[in-house]
């Protein structure tokens, strides 16, 4: 039981160090692209939202090409815990991507 508590508390202590870091390294961005949004979105056609026409649940995928390398991209900056899935669902969340189902009424 002590392991296992000592495991969790080393696992929580590591997410802990990379939020701080995380942080650091978004206020690095701000300072270079002039805000967060401006970095991001610049890797969006036009800076415009993507609208995908989904049928289904089924069709939304995990990740993309472009989460890859927007991912990619903040892990060569030093970001952790900023994989390819966390980053479509953050670029979902901002509206970046419109992946609502066909007939969704926010769609």
């Amino acid at each position: 039981m002590a392991n296992t508590i000592t495991l969790a508390l080393q696992a929580t202590e590591i997410k802990i160090t990379a939020a701080i870091k995380n942080a650091q390294l978004f206020l690095d961005i701000q300072k270079e692209f002039g805000s967060f949004s401006d970095f991001i979105w610049a890797y969006l056609p036009d800076k415009k939202p993507i609208i995908n026409q989904r049928k289904s649940l089924k069709d939304l995928p995990a990740r993309t090409e472009l989460s890859d390398r927007i991912s990619s991209d903040l892990k060569k900056r030093g970001f952790k815990f900023f994989g390819t899935t966390i980053c479509y669902a953050h670029m979902q969340a901002t509206g970046m991507i419109n992946d609502h189902i066909e007939g969704c009424i926010a769609g």
